[in-house]
């Protein structure tokens, strides 16, 4: 950790924090999910950067060390592309391979989309590409479904508002490591679904849970509330949604994002190779939604296969 180093990049008059290590022609840009930062690459940036790549993970805008947006209700994934463009702009960088988790796998697809001349692939975890639209998932679950109440303005706000922001990413990390969708009842909120006795998944530590708390003290939960949840109907106008780049997907089979409506048979069926014609999928039949932290080393490899094929 200590060959990390962290910079700030300016872009539109916000500081935006790029964590970065190792040197090499070659660039992996790291994108993080939520409740997430650049600390959730811990293993793969030194695991790259050992390997010849420069490894590089932003903090999105609102996120852990970067400046919140001054209206942090109007962020949107728009600003997530604009940020990137602005930061690769800035170092020098004219082709990257993105390396995305959960939400994050929406940026990474959407730049690969609109600027296909600036990726040389594409890695996504826990999260395969899904066509630019409104999401549908909430027709087809309980009124209680975690992101139906995180879109609903004010309510993750006062739930999370009863707890430090330590507690609630602890308490977001135990529920998304289980392999079933978090639901609450009508008459509870989602931080109630974790009992305060409950330990830690055995991968992730007191001192990694402090580093996150930490950074989401400064930041708060705000901007990371607005995107994801509440910017998932942006529209893009992509008239042919289709990823011209190679791709790899790592799926946890432990991961309660399989348990999403259809999501499943989109992945198994290989219906998302429609749109992504260039990808392999790998499924990790213990991962969970957090793989890349549970089992770093099996990830690294899969990681540097891919990046070393197509360098």
């Amino acid at each position: 950790m200590d060959q990390i180093q962290h910079n700030f990049i300016n872009v539109q008059g916000l500081n935006l924090h790029v964590a970065e290590t190792g040197t090499g022609p070659n660039t992996v840009v790291f994108l993080h999910g939520f409740p997430e930062i650049w600390y959730s690459w811990r293993h793969q940036m030194v695991a790259v950067a050992n390997s010849g790549f420069r490894a590089i993970a932003p903090d999105y805008r609102g996120y852990g060390l970067s400046d919140p947006p001054p209206q942090p209700e109007k962020a949107s994934y728009k600003d997530i592309i604009a940020d990137l463009l602005a930061i690769f702009d800035a170092l020098g960088l004219a082709k990257v391979f993105l390396i995305a988790k959960d939400f994050g796998a929406r940026p990474a697809y959407l730049f690969a989309l609109l600027h296909p001349e600036r990726v040389s692939g594409v890695i996504t975890l826990g999260v395969p590409f899904v066509p630019p639209g409104p999401s549908q998932f909430h027709k087809f679950l309980p009124e209680g479904f975690y992101i139906s109440r995180w879109r609903e303005p004010g309510r993750a706000e006062a739930d999370f508002g009863r707890l430090d922001a330590k507690t609630v990413v602890r308490n977001i990390y135990i529920l998304f490591s289980r392999s079933d969708i978090p639901i609450a009842a009508e008459n509870q909120e989602i931080m109630d679904l974790v009992e305060a006795s409950t330990p830690l998944p055995p991968w992730f530590t007191e001192e990694d849970l402090a580093a996150y708390g930490a950074l989401y003290e400064k930041s708060g939960f705000q901007t990371a509330l607005q995107v994801p949840y509440r910017s998932m109907d942006e529209n893009f106008n992509i008239a042919e949604p289709i990823v011209k780049v190679p791709a790899l997907f790592i799926m946890g089979d432990k991961d309660y994002v399989l348990k999403f409506p259809g999501m499943e048979e989109y992945i198994r069926s290989g219906k998302v190779k429609d749109f992504v014609p260039d990808l392999e999928i790998i499924h990790l039949p213990e991962g969970s939604h957090f793989v890349q932290e549970q089992s770093p080393e099996q990830v690294n490899q899969l990681i540097l296969a891919f990046l070393n094929k197509h360098v």
